[in-house]
């Protein structure tokens, strides 16, 4: 984005210097880079308007309206674009679309524009016409001395005729044939040769005028006084600002704008030191009159996009998150910076976060887990997963949702998502037994026997008091039954290559260490036994003897 904006910075001084050509370049190159930023087809609207290319401008500006349709600016771009390609009553309904989203000096100017050029073409377009629409016309150039020699001359007597059948070419009459003068002075019964005289005489430029000396008025004087006693006083108000006094620097930077009110970095500074402040109810009130004085004074869109940029950050230490994000979308839509763009999404995912939080109430969990209990009672499983949802949002703390959601997914037989709620239940509540023995059973029933008896010998540790020792060893003898079932024809050559396709019992056979505890246990099967007090080989002995390449019988 950063490169966009360069190059948006890059046509906006060629646009300036009126290189249109080089600033439609270069806002075509920043659109490839960022095609989402209405602003810069705006800009590319106004540059093709200055070559007035108006039907690729309007293109722009209705683009422009489509990415962000509250921008007055683009409804403005669209009206001027209209207004170019003389289409007058299209360019008013564009302007008065933007003038409902804004109420801008440029938009009303835009529009008197318009009424004033669609007056002032109507009424030309009806005199000439008028005039031509004579159907005696041809006869008056006959006997008129200074007209007979033209109507020698086919063509033009075929003109004449096509504008005396459609009047409203009559526009382009003077400009398209000088002899069409003399046609409109018969017509208008004068003389066109003193007119002719007069238009020549016209054409001469104009001596320039001598400079005059220019002595400075009291009110000039007064003026010019007044703006250098506001800079200083701005720049009394920086002092102070880098000092961090920076009640001192409002009281400066707010006298600056009282002294000389045309100068909107004045509210700039002082809405940032009310920030500084933590006076945020003042720093918004100083933002706002900033912008609504900004359009007056015709600033760069880049202290625009400041002014509401800081309203948002006031927002935000207000922990008004919705308006702070409505300013940040303000800011963006006059100048994409990247600092404000970060802002804009960290606010909305705190707002996310603050509605989720809103939302939390263990209460209405618990409600919902018991309906959730009820339904999976009555068989209807679909229903159980939606109700052991709603009681997860309300309280996802509580280990029992996910586990109830799991079993529900079970009876789906969507055992993808039953083992993540497994997982999840046993992350929220690494203590939560009967998430174990529900991942252990989950396992079992994707046939995955070496896993499921870990999950069982990680519920054993778990059950400190053994309150579910008796469920978990029967279901541990029935997935050995199966286990011996599955593995009751493999050669020991076989049960290794199955074995090592796991990557931890590769990885466990790899490491030099277990390989000599192994060598030892060969020779001296107690040995094992002892070396099984330390908890991580134990566990990676357990791994080995659930995989079958130790053998326990």
């Amino acid at each position: 984005m950063s490169n966009a904006n360069a190059l948006k910075d890059q046509g906006n001084k060629a646009f300036s210097a009126k290189d249109y050509d080089k600033a439609i370049e270069l806002f075509t190159a920043a659109i490839a880079l960022d095609p989402s930023n209405h602003v810069l087809f705006s800009n590319r609207s106004a540059a093709k308007a200055g070559k007035k290319q108006w039907a690729t401008a309007l293109e722009d500006a209705e683009q422009c309206i489509k990415l962000n349709q509250s921008w007055s600016k683009g409804y403005a771009r669209k009206g001027a674009a209209l207004h170019g390609a003389k289409r007058y009553d299209e360019a008013v309904e564009a302007y008065e679309a933007g003038l409902e989203f804004e109420d801008s000096p440029a938009l009303r100017k835009g529009l008197q524009d318009v009424k004033d050029a669609k007056g002032r073409d109507g009424s030309e377009s009806f005199g000439l016409g008028r005039m031509f629409a004579d159907p005696n016309l041809i006869g008056k150039l006959a006997t008129n001395p200074r007209t007979q020699k033209h109507l020698a001359d086919p063509a033009f007597v075929q003109k004449l005729k096509l504008f005396q059948q459609n009047p409203a070419l009559a526009d382009s009459a003077l400009q398209s044939d000088p002899r069409m003068i003399d046609v409109l002075g018969v017509a208008m019964g004068i003389d066109m040769q003193g007119l002719r005289q007069r238009q020549n005489q016209r054409q001469q430029p104009a001596p320039a005028p001598e400079p005059e000396d220019v002595e400075m008025t009291d009110e000039d004087a007064e003026e010019a006084k007044a703006k250098a006693d506001a800079l200083a006083a701005k720049a009394q108000g920086a002092e102070h600002y880098k000092a961090q006094r920076f009640s001192e620097a409002a009281e400066y930077f707010k006298k600056a704008w009282d002294l000389w009110p045309k100068d909107i970095t004045f509210l700039g500074n002082l809405g940032a030191a009310y920030l500084e402040a933590k006076e945020y109810d003042q720093c918004i009130e100083t933002c706002e009159l900033a912008v609504e004085e900004v359009r007056g004074l015709r600033a760069d869109y880049k202290i625009i996009a400041k002014i509401f940029g800081r309203i948002g950050t006031a927002y935000t230490a207000k922990n008004d998150l919705l308006s702070a994000k409505k300013y940040y979308q303000k800011s963006l839509s006059e100048h994409r910076d990247a600092t404000i763009l970060a802002k804009l999404q960290a606010t909305e995912k705190a707002i996310v976060e603050a509605e989720r939080q809103s939302y939390l109430d263990p209460a209405k969990s618990a409600v919902a887990r018991e309906e959730g209990n009820a339904a999976f009672k009555s068989g209807d499983f679909a229903k159980a997963v939606k109700l052991y949802e709603e009681s997860i949002k309300r309280d996802p703390s509580d280990a029992r949702g996910y586990n109830n959601r799991a079993a529900a997914y079970m009876k789906l037989m969507a055992l993808a998502e039953a083992l993540k709620d497994a997982d999840k239940a046993i992350e929220v509540d690494p203590t939560f037994v009967k998430a174990y023995i529900r991942k252990a059973t989950i396992l079992q029933t994707m046939r995955e026997y070496s896993k499921s008896l870990e999950a069982l010998q990680a519920a054993s540790s778990a059950d400190t008091a053994n309150a579910h020792a008796q469920e978990i060893q029967a279901q541990e003898f029935k997935i050995q039954q199966a286990l011996f079932t599955q593995r009751a024809d493999e050669t020991e050559e076989q049960t290794l290559e199955r074995a090592m396709k796991d990557p931890e019992v590769a990885q466990i056979m790899g490491d030099p260490v277990m390989q000599q505890i192994l060598q030892q246990a060969q020779g001296n099967p107690g040995a094992l036994q002892d070396h099984m007090k330390n908890p991580v080989v134990r566990q990676k002995i357990m791994k080995l003897i659930n995989a079958g390449i130790i053998k326990t019988r």
